[in-house]
């Protein structure tokens, strides 16, 4: 006891008590995904509040000296009320809102299992065990500090947590606009608690009350034949009436409520009152109906598009090992589960992070849990080494299901998601995301962290070829531009099956009419080659500003390779908007081929016959001020309003000649996938960022500093924060766009964390490096959606592995048998070497 008291008054100044603001990690190691429950549980360092897993602190305590961890471990085993329930338990509340851990939403899964937990202090380097009522003996001023950082560690809410399942709302229902001005008839109308029926047929489900007449109507028939007659939504067509909610979801909690006009699910805030003027009280209410948002899930089930995805009919074979590992998802994480399991099949990224992952760790900042590099090693290395690879935990009955083999314990990236999505709008949330625009933000983050070392993007980036030619002239602009994804456009008018679709939708109306149950539904089938034929063709430019005319013209755009990646990615563009610009879901069927030939999309450049159009910048509406041009704020608001980038908006003003809104919509529709379409407006022939909206005021230097530390030089980072009116976040994007533009003779200085010798030896290319080889491809990887928009549903991916098809859908890992190569959304092809 003497050698134990000792040691704890040796290492008693660096003990801490957590404060506010203080990230404890007590859920997770931070450089592997060993946690409590693990075999040899997790080290929380009592100073910095990292914790460590049995391989890494002691390399933590060599790398800082730390010596005193508090050592957690937790054996987990089933609940006695679950061992011992019975089939007379009352079922769980079903939810009335398409969300988690919010009220009326999904509740946060209960967990099943309780913990022994085992607490202890640990004193490194001689391991010396202090239990946690160990302490007497102590002084107690020595046992009261150590016990209340024991205590405050125990209860802080760990950093994992916090991003863990949150309150999140997927329903994001808004306040109609005619709920503080409802009409209500004074007709006499009461409404009984129950024993309801629809007052034109004899249905007694799926009823809405209409809050302005009292009356009550079936609701809408659904594809599948299943649902109402119409006959609430034809007496909204009658009457103009425009609220209605649905009886048997009413709850002391709130209502299903439809906005005809709106025509959306909404809230109304006086729900209570409205539905008092027919008598009914809420808080008396129980519900007896499924919700709207039960009703969703069932159908999105039935449809054959999600039971094809995921192969659910088919008995899968689960596998285990390395390369085989699941990912649990974090809510609403499938997106990211989905690209990083496809990304770390690729070797350039194995190479990156996981084959030197020592020397990361090695490197690593004081928290690692910041540290790109770390974190991204850290996954890769989880998902490739096999060890945590293996069947989750489960009690006899649930072994028995059918349903849940293939299902693995596999890991829990909460510091990667957290870290990746920092500062962002949409990754920092729980919200469903669109697996493209992740990709795209991760390539993102990989460019700024390998400025100046292997990237291991050189395997995506290919270079474009843009030829514009004006058609009153016949010259011709060549442009080069970046690009790491093909997006292949759906030409519907192509489909092979159009007597079918057209039979369909005849079909189809005949029992809307009719009120008849829907026929089968009709999927279109387009060729892979119709696409290829698409994205090729020239597409018209009108309104072009012609340096041939210095005029407006009529120009063709033609879209080819400069260059072919080592992996091709192809985004089937099946999202479009409708004429209410709201995004759709295309339904179509595309047979992907195998292998794919795209040698004929290789650019010619310049061409002898071909004359070149003068470079010279189109005319400013006041010349005499040509750094500070005159726009329309009137087309630009327009536009904005419209939910495009404001700095887009300016640019399709600018580039259209103050012409007015419908040229610059056609230039915005025209450009939205370029990679600088949200890029500040930047004069041609102009040096860059003296060309700009001028910046008031002079950037920050620890946006300067951030920059330099990336390793550009302070020059660089001062032209891309004027140029961005002092964003970092729009700087860093646009000093990666504009790197042809910058001096490739300026000094770099040295990135944070190494050595000059290193930064010296290391050879900065001018422009970014892009490898290039033959245009032909073999198909490897796929990501599918099931959903109506990339907002909503899910997503799981299928990798080509050993010779045969593995799909991976969260933590469940299986051989595929029927991949649905047809109904993917974003494809990968490896380039065919021999």
């Amino acid at each position: 006891m003497a050698e134990l008291s000792e040691a704890l008054l040796s290492v008693l100044p660096t003990i801490r008590v957590p404060k506010a603001g203080d990230r404890v990690h007590k859920d997770e190691c931070a450089f592997s995904f060993d946690n409590p429950e693990s075999d040899g549980g997790l080290y929380i360092c009592m100073n910095t509040f990292l914790g460590f897993g049995k391989h890494y602190v002691e390399k933590h305590y060599e790398k800082t000296g730390q010596r005193v961890y508090l050592h957690l471990k937790r054996t987990r085993k089933l609940k006695e009320e679950d061992a011992n329930s019975t089939a007379g338990d009352p079922p769980r509340k079903k939810p009335t809102r398409l969300a988690i851990g919010v009220e009326g939403g999904f509740d946060i899964p209960e967990e099943k299992y309780e913990y022994d937990e085992h607490v202890k202090i640990v004193i490194l380097p001689e391991y010396l065990d202090i239990p946690r009522d160990g302490l007497e003996g102590l002084p107690d001023m020595v046992k009261d500090r150590i016990s209340s950082a024991i205590e405050a560690i125990l209860t802080a809410d760990s950093a994992s947590r916090k991003q863990e399942v949150q309150a999140w709302d997927g329903e994001v229902r808004r306040v109609s606009r005619h709920a503080f001005s409802l009409q209500q008839l004074q007709n006499g109308v009461r409404i009984p608690p129950c024993g309801w029926k629809c007052s034109k047929c004899d249905m007694r489900e799926n009823l809405w009350l209409n809050m302005t007449d009292g009356s009550i109507l079936c609701g809408r028939r659904y594809f599948d034949g299943s649902g109402g007659n119409n006959h609430a939504v034809e007496h909204y067509r009658e009457t103009g009436y425009q609220l209605a909610v649905k009886l048997g979801t009413i709850t002391p909690d709130g209502a299903d409520v439809y906005s005809y006009d709106e025509d959306d699910m909404v809230l109304d805030p006086n729900l209570a009152e409205h539905l008092a003027h027919f008598g009914i009280d809420m808080l008396k209410m129980q519900k007896t109906d499924k919700t709207m948002t039960e009703l969703e899930i069932d159908m999105n089930q039935r449809i054959g598009e999600w039971e094809l995805i995921q192969e659910s009919g088919v008995q899968l074979k689960p596998l285990y090992g390395p390369g085989y590992t699941g990912i649990r998802n974090l809510g609403n994480s499938c997106y990211l589960n989905s690209v990083v399991q496809v990304l770390f099949s690729i070797p350039d990224f194995q190479r990156k992070y996981v084959d030197k992952i020592e020397k990361i760790f090695r490197n690593a900042p004081t928290d690692p849990t910041q540290d790109f590099s770390t974190q991204v090693a850290k996954l890769g290395h989880g998902l490739l080494s096999g060890e945590y690879s293996k069947p989750a935990p489960s009690d006899g009955e649930q072994q028995l299901d059918q349903k849940v083999q293939g299902i693995q314990d596999g890991i829990a990236p909460r510091m990667f998601k957290s870290l990746v999505g920092k500062g962002h709008p949409e990754f920092s949330t729980n919200r469903q995301q669109d697996a493209q625009e992740f990709f795209l933000h991760f390539i993102n983050m990989v460019e700024r962290n390998c400025r100046s070392s292997e990237n291991p993007n050189e395997v995506f980036r290919f270079l474009v070829e843009e030829k514009l030619k004006c058609l009153a002239t016949e010259k011709v602009k060549y442009t080069q531009r970046v690009d790491y994804i093909m997006q292949l456009p759906v030409p519907m008018d192509a489909a092979l099956n159009k007597d079918e679709l057209l039979e369909y939708e005849e079909k189809k109306r005949q029992a809307e009419e009719e009120k008849q149950p829907l026929p089968e539904l009709v999927r279109a089938k387009v060729p892979f080659s119709s696409c290829l034929e698409a994205y090729g063709a020239p597409e018209q430019v009108d309104d072009f500003w012609s340096t041939a005319l210095q005029a407006k013209s009529v120009a063709l755009k033609t879209t080819r390779f400069a260059s072919f990646p080592d992996y091709l990615v192809i985004q089937i563009k099946k999202f479009t908007f409708g004429l209410d610009w709201v995004p759709k879901k295309l339904d179509v069927s595309i047979e992907m081929p195998e292998e794919l030939d795209i040698s004929a999309l290789q650019g010619t450049g310049l061409q002898p016959e071909e004359e070149e159009m003068p470079d010279i910048a189109p005319p400013l509406v006041t010349p005499d001020e040509p750094k500070a041009p005159m726009l329309d704020e009137s087309v630009i608001t327009q536009l904005v309003e419209m939910g495009f980038p404001m700095d887009a908006c300016r640019k399709a003003v600018y580039y259209t000649g103050n012409s007015g809104a419908e040229a610059a919509m056609n230039w915005v529709m025209s450009h939205m996938d370029d990679p600088d379409f949200a890029n500040p407006l930047v004069l041609p022939g102009s040096s860059g960022p003296g060309s700009t909206i001028t910046c008031p005021d002079p950037p920050s230097e620890d946006s300067v500093a951030t920059i330099v530390s990336m390793g550009f030089s302070r020059d660089q980072a001062m032209k891309a924060l004027r140029a961005t009116n002092n964003s970092l976040e729009r700087a860093v994007d646009w000093i990666f766009s504009h790197i042809d533009d910058l001096d490739a003779e300026a000094a770099m200085d040295i990135s944070e964390g190494r050595s000059a010798a290193e930064s010296i030896s290391e050879s900065v290319p001018v422009g970014p490096k892009v490898r290039d080889g033959p245009g032909k491809y073999r198909l490897f990887a796929f990501i599918s959606h099931m959903g109506t928009s990339t907002m909503c549903g899910h997503y799981v991916c299928h990798i080509k592995k050993d010779g045969r098809w593995v799909i991976y859908n969260d933590q469940k890992v299986c051989a595929s048998e029927k991949p649905p190569k047809d109904l993917g959304y974003i494809y990968f092809y490896q380039r065919i070497t021999s």
